[in-house]
């Protein structure tokens, strides 16, 4: 089974989705379930992938040192293959991915209205979103990034909040917009290569042998230039973020979950997927700017914004703004620390951010709202609720003991070594992170007891199931993050080394700027 075991935990979800069709509407039970059945199936299958993957024997443009590897010709003609293989960069993305798939199915058990056509949209976004994280053929990695726009434009649009027709629009739109500029760079990279084979380009490129216009290093800025559009919409970054507080406030409770536990996270997985390995001195000069610059305004503009917010579905967007800021932080340090630190945060950033959307979902539930000035005193009806969301805001906030603390000292300890003014800069976002969510905690369980919710029940069976699985994680990765950190560190030295030159070298222009803003 370990020969096709890539394909299975991608196709999965979509063999349910068929077998959900066949069913009668009415069936509700036999629906839920039945997705239940086959996000479980990726879920303990991810599992066995982590049991038998080799850390040390990995590769970026090395086809041998690929794992799990299924390669088929699909398009002989236009050289086109269903290749598909993992790697420490991958492995961890597909777990997530599974792990959040899973749970997003237990929070989607409130679903009324055309629970059929939901579920299977659903889990042909699962395959969807699966199949970018294996895919090592840009083609069919293209494919998959594609594919995931249908189901997520219908479940916003269908199912979601008041506007959900306009986010739904914003949402297409954008990624599209971005998606086009992918194409362009695919295509450019073909015609000169005559390869979609990401391993391939990349071991061509890391060579520095360019074929064609390749060998022109303004067209190779160019693409680089353009990838980092397609990708920066999605992870997103400013002033791309637009779409995702809106997105999020009208899309329902597990596709907030999906959203932000793994859709982000493909923005910076295709920069360090397709960007880095591809494009490695075009992203040595470019990132610290557009990486490390932007990354910083993220983690600031997208704490303030969360602190003026009064929805709390909206305060927990902006927050996933800021936080996908120390990622590209991480990312543009260009060092082992960093690197590990980026790639852990999108992790933690997953399992954090879908426990809070999950807690947010069960007092809108409840509540029908989510003002945090008409929410009070609900720790004194529902205490379990009170505690399980505590958690998840202390994880959020980088408490001590729990996951998102390690990930973003790992983010400072690497970029500290490159750009210490700026990362001080970054580093008072931990402070305004704290204040956000300590505020809104305080307000929503502490304030004035609201009568008219004493007939709140606490957090049900269901719920809990939902987000222990990803409690669990977060306690774990605080106190023990060794079993994460073994699996990625081999890729991410390998791609650090792909980098030719100290990317000190090319951040010293803003080292210099904010040393003249900051020390005069």
């Amino acid at each position: 089974m370990d020969n096709y075991i890539l394909s299975i935990i991608t196709f999965a979800p979509l063999a349910g989705a068929l077998l959900i069709l066949l069913m009668p509407s009415s069936s509700r039970k036999m629906i839920q379930w039945t997705s239940v059945v086959f996000t479980a199936i990726p879920l303990v299958l991810a599992f066995r992938l982590y049991q038998n993957f080799l850390p040390s024997n990995t590769g970026l443009h090395e086809a041998n040192l690929y794992q799990f590897v299924e390669k088929y010709s699909w398009i002989s003609s236009f050289n086109i293959n269903y290749y598909v293989g993992i790697d420490g960069l991958s492995i961890t993305m597909v777990i997530l991915s599974a792990l959040i798939s899973f749970i997003g199915v237990f929070a989607s058990f409130s679903i009324q209205k055309a629970i059929k056509g939901y579920f299977a949209l659903y889990l042909l976004l699962c395959t969807a979103m699966m199949g970018v994280f294996v895919s090592l053929d840009f083609f069919l990695f293209y494919v998959f990034w594609e594919v995931m726009l249908l189901p997520m434009y219908f479940l916003i649009g269908i199912w979601g909040g008041p506007r959900r027709e306009y986010a739904a629009i914003k949402f297409f739109l954008y990624t599209l917009f971005g998606s086009v500029f992918m194409l362009l760079v695919m295509l450019f990279f073909y015609y000169n290569a005559h390869t979609f084979s990401l391993v391939e380009l990349a071991s061509i490129m890391v060579s520095r042998e360019y074929p064609g216009y390749l060998n022109v290093a303004n067209f190779r800025i160019a693409a680089w230039v353009l990838l980092f559009i397609g990708f920066a919409i999605k992870i997103p970054a400013f002033p791309f973020h637009t779409w995702l507080p809106d997105a999020h406030v009208e899309a329902p409770t597990a596709i907030s979950v999906i959203l932000a536990g793994v859709l982000l996270k493909m923005g910076t997985y295709g920069l360090l997927r397709i960007s880095y390995p591809l494009l490695p001195h075009e992203t040595m000069m470019m990132a610290p700017y557009a990486l490390g610059a932007l990354g910083i305004v993220n983690i600031i503009y997208g704490a303030f914004v969360a602190m003026a917010q009064n929805d709390l579905k909206k305060l927990i967007a902006y927050s996933s703004i800021s936080h996908m800021g120390y990622v590209m932080l991480g990312m543009a340090a260009f060092n082992v620390e960093g690197m590990n630190g980026a790639l852990f945060q999108m992790f933690n950033h997953g399992t954090i951010t879908a426990m809070l959307f999950i807690m947010v979902g069960v007092i809108y539930d409840r509540a029908h709202h989510r003002n945090i000035n008409e929410l009070g005193g609900l720790i004194q009806h529902m205490p379990r609720y009170a505690v399980f969301t505590a958690f998840a805001f202390f994880a959020g906030l980088g408490l001590p003991g729990l996951s998102g603390f390690i990930s973003e000292v790992l983010v400072f300890l690497g970029a500290f070594k490159v750009y210490p003014v700026l990362t001080a800069i970054a580093a008072s976002g931990v402070v305004l992170t704290a204040a956000y969510l300590l505020w809104a905690y305080m307000r929503v369980f502490f304030d004035k007891v609201q009568e008219r919710y004493k007939d709140f029940k606490d957090i049900n069976g269901i719920e809990m199931f939902s987000v222990l699985p990803v409690a669990f994680f977060i306690l774990l990765f605080g106190v023990y993050p060794a079993p994460y950190l073994k699996l990625v560190e081999p890729t991410m030295t390998k791609m650090t080394s792909i980098i030719a030159e100290p990317a000190a070298v090319t951040f010293n222009f803003l080292n210099q700027l904010s040393h003249f803003f900051f020390k005069g």
